[in-house]
Formats: C-alpha cells, sequence, structure tokens
C-alpha cells in the first residue's frame, strides 16, 4: 500500500492507505491540540482565523496562523520534491522513505518535548509538526493519486459527496453495473479515510492525557516501522525477481 507501482492502485490498497494514514494523522493532530491548543492540520480553520485576527488588529497572532499555515504549504512542496526525484530514479520505496523520515523527526521532537518542556518553545514545534502534517497529507495524496488526502477532511467530505451522488445517479438511470461498483468503492474510500481521521483523533487525544509527549514517541516510532517493513517487502520482492 506504500509502494508505487506500475499497475493502477486498487481501491483496496487505497483504504489500506487511509486505515494508516489518515489514522497516524488523526492521533497527531488531536495529541498536538492537547499539547500546545492548535490543530496543525487545520488549514481552514486557521485560514478562517486569520480574519479574526486582522479585525482585532492582533498581528502577532496573524503572523503566527500565516506561519503555520505556510510551514504546512512548504512540507507538501517539500514531499513533492523528493517524490519527484524518487521517481526519475525509479526509487519504488520513496513513500516509504519520507515516512521513515517523518518518523524518525517526530520521535526526536517528541523526546525534546519530554526531557526538556518549555512553553517558550511550542511555537516552533508545533511548527514542525505543521510541516510534518504537510508531508503526511502531500505523500499519501500523491500515493494515490488524490483519494487519500490523510488530514484534509473538508475535501475528502466533498469527494465522498461526490462519490454517493454519482453513486445514487447511476442506481436511478440504470448504469451498468461496472459504473456503479466504481463509484461505490470510491465513496467506501472516502468514507474509510473520513473513519479512519476521526479514530484517530479520538484516540490521540485520550493517549495524550493519558502518557503526554510519550505518546506521541511511540507514534513517531509506529510510523517508521511501518514504513521500514514496507520497505524491507519490496527489497526482498525485488530481489527473488532478479535473482
Amino acid at each position: 500500500m506504500l509502494i508505487k507501482k506500475k499497475k493502477a492502485r486498487s481501491h483496496t490498497e487505497d483504504r489500506y492507505l487511509a486505515l494508516v494514514l489518515a489514522t497516524t494523522a488523526g492521533v497527531l493532530n488531536a495529541m498536538a491540540f492537547g499539547a500546545f491548543g492548535f490543530f496543525p492540520s487545520h488549514m481552514t480553520g486557521n485560514a478562517s482565523q486569520i480574519s479574526t485576527e486582522v479585525s482585532g488588529a492582533d498581528w502577532e497572532g496573524l503572523l503566527y496562523l500565516a506561519t503555520l499555515i505556510l510551514a504546512f504549504i512548504v512540507g507538501s512542496m517539500t514531499a513533492r520534491f523528493v517524490v519527484i526525484g524518487g521517481l526519475k530514479k525509479k526509487l519504488r520505496t520513496i513513500f516509504c522513505l519520507i515516512l521513515m523520515v517523518e518518523g524518525v523527526i517526530l520521535t526526536l521532537a517528541s523526546v525534546f518535548e519530554t526531557l526538556l518542556f518549555s512553553s517558550k518553545n511550542n511555537g516552533e514545534i508545533l511548527m514542525l509538526l505543521g510541516f510534518l502534517m504537510g508531508v503526511h497529507n502531500s505523500t499519501s495524496t500523491q500515493l494515490s493519486n488524490g483519494r487519500v488526502r490523510s488530514t484534509h477532511v473538508t475535501g475528502t467530505l466533498t469527494d465522498a459527496g461526490i462519490a454517493l451522488g454519482s453513486f445514487i445517479s447511476a442506481i436511478i438511470s440504470h448504469a451498468p453495473y461496472a459504473e456503479r461498483r466504481l463509484h461505490q468503492k470510491l465513496l467506501h474510500t472516502h468514507l474509510t479515510t473520513i473513519f479512519s481521521f476521526l479514530t484517530g483523533c479520538i484516540a490521540g487525544y485520550l493517549l495524550f492525557n493519558a502518557y503526554g509527549f510519550n505518546a506521541m514517541i511511540v507514534l513517531g516510532m509506529t510510523l517508521f516501522v511501518i514504513a521500514l517493513y514496507f520497505t524491507v517487502v519490496t527489497m526482498r520482492s525485488a530481489a527473488r525477481v532478479t535473482g
């Protein structure tokens, strides 16, 4: 599910991708809110809040929110650059490598907060988390060709509504079974993404309240291990084929 294949991706692969990446995104999002009072992936809300800062002439708050949004964009852009470079070199595990690095950075940042927590560092850590969420969302979006956006619930709800409308329309118009089945699969993929993110948010909030930044350390290590597993599996598969 984390490997770019020559053949078209199946909806089953995308649903597994959503289960892993949307769930972990939800967990991290809720943990960040529990720690810092901000959602690092909630760019719609952050952009909307800028208008409040402008009307209240709170330029410091405005700059903070603008920087958080920029961090998310830079993370998305960075992931795109890395993917382009990896695909040019025919590196099939490039998405795994991105998630491995993300897991390492998240783990190190969480260890730092566990050992040396200071409210003075909250802004910088939150910007880093915004960057990582941009990387996370960009990775899932590129790998699934836009069908799985691990942090973008608003867009996914829109896609789910479109898929549901298309499915109902296909039933009413007695469209061929293959067309109805396609819309149904797409709807299931979007619903899986939404459910996974919401479940991850609930779990993340509970885990952070119970274990603090130690829970975030485990999350970073989990991302690393999952990505490493698929890297090893792919390398072994390639070795068997060439052997």
